[in-house]
């Protein structure tokens, strides 16, 4: 299922619910089923530990976002092949989060629209 984070203060971001799962629960949110809740809200009172939370995560992923050797050779693995990391993956929405903190506005989710 896609997952939309909406604020005022910024763009939307859509995110997979078992990427935003682990992203929302370094947040600070607590679920009662495996399942990510299809509704939910970060409010203006949870900014701070939410975004401390998530830099936290980003800090502990170890694994590389990308190859950092910057050779362009044909033996190179394919863009779509890569691994994404924390760090790539949790970056709009703490981005999100830090301009919602900084216009003092909550962060809200739900399923996103089928297009």
């Amino acid at each position: 299922m896609l997952i939309l984070f909406q604020s005022k203060s910024a763009a939307e971001v859509l995110m997979f619910a078992q990427h935003a799962k682990p992203i929302l629960q370094a947040a600070g949110k607590k679920f009662d089923t495996p399942n990510l809740p299809e509704r939910g809200v970060i409010t203006r009172a949870q900014l701070d530990q939410a975004i401390a939370g998530i830099e936290a995560l980003v800090a502990a992923d170890l694994a590389p976002d990308t190859d950092a050797s910057g050779d362009h050779d044909d033996s190179a693995q394919h863009p779509i092949s890569q691994h994404v990391g924390m760090r790539r993956r949790a970056w709009p929405l703490l981005t999100m989060l830090r301009l919602a903190r900084a216009k003092d506005e909550d962060v809200t989710w739900e399923p996103a629209p089928s297009w």
